[in-house]
């Protein structure tokens, strides 16, 4: 702060000699480098302003309109928000950041000029407590409604999604006493024909996201989006390969999957919108040996959000269902999503998912082969195996001989029990 130390002589200045007292006190801040005054410093005389210096000092008109910040007190206020902890930093960010995405025109832009920076929209969309709304959604689902307000519910989620109520097994409407009942409905037996000369059908009704060979150990989201095929199926369990070593290279653990050296390992990814059908099966006859569930976060599986976050399907939660079929090893995993936190396999009662507590990045292993189950589960192509509720994403990873051809366009919709590929 500049101190006068001597009364001025000149009478008192008007608003533009004001201004222009701001300014020389800013000149003489630069030019002392901040430092307070001393007794032999020099401080600034006001003087009375000529038609030169009120010219230079009328605002042009953008200037005049534009949003004026008190910066020294945003500045304090960024210094203490920059001494807080990150969940406490993240919460009060939070409105500030979302009006800066919302508003028009740039409104809260100049706040960037004072030091603050908005956190990105995909650190804005993963600190939403996304598992806590999910298990919310799944006890409105589970709340009975009256038999006179079943039919105008869901006739409004028939039409805003697209359902085809012809090919449920029960048509009307007031028979669903709940929302997850109306989500979970079987289909008329002949509403889905499997095909029987085609080695893998589709497991579920859906859009393909991706497929085709796996490449340096790496899985495509969607076009142009990867992730590590090691940090989606976790480890080799000791149970499947007592003789696997830790993974050395990239590739390595692609190595181990494949059992022959004739053999390529392929995926297929297959998004469940709100409106399809919620069960999967098997796509194969093989063998289900291990089941790994991992905890996590339960982001939109939307393909407009898959291209957003990388790595989406690591970080959500998942079912790995693993063991092997004619060509060696094979698996199908279920990976949880936004208000989809409930994730059921038919022939597992111990599996609890979107669980209140969990450890990040941990796992839950369990074995199907026993002494009394040497084989492990057997699954028939089209048999029953699981359910959402409302929608997710299935995603197949399975070994195949080189000349193993797929029979799918990305993006095409597919219906449970159609050809996904062949020999």
């Amino acid at each position: 702060m500049v101190r006068c130390c001597k009364a001025l002589s000149n009478p008192p200045p008007s608003c533009c000699n004001l201004r222009k007292v701001k300014i020389h006190v800013r000149r003489l801040r630069s030019g002392n480098g901040g430092s307070g005054s001393c007794a032999g410093e020099q401080h600034p005389q006001l003087e009375n302003p000529g038609p030169a210096d009120f010219a230079g000092d009328i605002p042009s008109r953008r200037a005049r309109f534009r949003l004026q910040f008190p910066q020294l007190a945003l500045r304090r206020r960024l210094g203490q928000l920059s001494c807080m902890s990150r969940p406490a930093l993240k919460l009060r960010s939070w409105p500030l950041t979302i009006l800066y995405y919302l508003l028009p025109f740039g409104a809260l832009k100049p706040l960037t000029r004072v030091g603050w920076r908005p956190m990105s929209r995909v650190s804005l969309y993963k600190s939403v407590p996304t598992r806590l709304l999910s298990r919310a959604w799944g006890r409105l689902n589970s709340v009975e409604l009256p038999t006179w307000l079943r039919k105008p519910v869901l006739s409004l989620y028939i039409w805003t999604f697209g359902v085809n109520m012809k090919e449920a097994a029960v048509e009307d409407l007031h028979h669903y006493r709940n929302l997850s009942e109306f989500f979970r409905r079987k289909l008329k037996p002949q509403a889905r024909p499997i095909c029987g000369v085609h080695s893998v059908i589709s497991p579920s009704d859906g859009k393909i996201l991706s497929f085709g060979q796996v490449k340096n150990c790496e899985v495509e989201q969607v076009k142009g989006i990867t992730y590590s095929l090691e940090s989606f199926l976790g480890p080799r369990a000791n149970t499947e390969d007592t003789k696997v070593k830790p993974a050395s290279c990239p590739n390595s653990f692609q190595k181990q999957l494949v059992t022959k050296d004739s053999n390529e390992l392929y995926h297929c990814v297959i998004y469940l919108a709100p409106g399809d059908y919620h069960c999967f099966h098997s796509p194969t006859d093989w063998k289900v040996s291990h089941r790994r569930h991992f905890p996590g976060s339960l982001m939109s599986v939307n393909p407009g959000v898959a291209r957003w976050i990388k790595e989406l399907f690591c970080h959500n939660e998942r079912v790995v269902l693993s063991g092997c079929w004619k060509h060696g090893f094979f698996s199908l995993t279920a990976v949880g999503a936004q208000n989809v936190g409930s994730i059921r396999i038919y022939f597992d009662q111990d599996l609890r998912t979107n669980s209140p507590r969990y450890s990040k990045g941990s796992y839950n292993d369990f074995n199907f082969v026993t002494n009394n189950n040497e084989e492990g589960i057997p699954m028939r192509k089209g048999e029953h195996l699981g359910e959402f509720n409302l929608g997710s994403t299935i995603v197949l990873i399975f070994e195949a001989p080189k000349d193993f051809n797929f029979y799918l366009k990305p993006g095409q919709k597919i219906r449970f029990g159609e050809a996904l590929g062949s020999l």
